[in-house]
């Protein structure tokens, strides 16, 4: 799943996209409200976390923008140092999905973020119900992120938080060629270069736990390209029919 924070203190922004990065999130960040409104509108995320104190344009007027742009039902976290009931009435008039207050513990962000994924399962970007994007399948390969599971042919994969947002996003893209650069910097936030393994590593591990024990491989090398999750159609058998 991936995240939009928006929020100006470093430090905590720091804090909070190591711990949501950990539980196996992909998140973007912006510093200011006019830079968070840009990447919310021009983007696709699943939740955005909304600082209400924010420099040349504050939360709330990010909120009532988004409302009224082409993302209007994306989910929104509030985070507000302000305690006062009618400014948490005034946030949630117009339009955020839940408000917590500074000072709050990560532990009940991250409950936050997930009660708000199982809330909003189902609708999409343009208020129009669609197929959940927290549950996704190929042949018997089966993810559900808000449970963070991941399962084939009824067996649980047990996978690593980087493993688990690696496979979500291959699926969530199945079909679809990802180089090593897009998935270094999805993933791992980071710009790929060409001297590290690390996404072969982590793609090596992730096809031994999803590919390795069952007959049907899912997960696809593209020399030159990158990866690709898919179904293949089976190679014909060779032999003389009788």
């Amino acid at each position: 799943m991936k995240l939009l924070l928006i929020e100006d203190e470093i430090k905590l922004t720091q804090y909070l996209k190591k711990g949501l990065v950990a539980e196996g999130f992909v998140v973007d960040i912006a510093h200011s409200g006019i830079d968070g409104l840009h990447l919310a509108t021009e983007g696709q995320y699943d939740l955005i976390i909304l600082d209400g104190m924010l420099p040349d344009l504050d939360g709330l007027g990010v909120l009532q923008a988004l409302r009224q742009s082409n993302k209007k039902s994306t989910a929104v976290l509030m985070l507000t140092a302000r305690s006062m009931v009618e400014d948490r009435v005034k946030g949630l008039q117009a339009g955020a999905d839940d408000y917590l207050t500074k000072p709050f513990a990560f532990s009940e962000l991250v409950a936050r973020v997930h009660a708000l994924m199982r809330r909003t399962i189902g609708v999409g970007n343009n208020g129009n119900p669609q197929a959940a994007a927290t549950s996704l399948s190929l042949a018997d390969l089966e993810l559900d992120a808000l449970k963070r599971q991941a399962r084939r042919a009824g067996q649980d994969l047990r996978l690593t938080a980087k493993e688990f947002t690696l496979l979500w996003l291959l699926l969530r893209r199945k079909g679809e060629v990802l180089s090593r650069t897009e998935l270094a910097e999805l993933v791992w936030d980071m710009h790929f270069d060409s001297e590290t393994n690390v996404v072969d590593v982590a793609i090596r591990r992730l096809r031994g736990k999803m590919d390795d024990p069952f007959n049907t491989p899912l997960l696809h090398t593209v020399r030159g390209m990158g990866y690709v999750l898919e179904l293949r159609p089976e190679p014909p058998q060779d032999g003389n029919e009788s």
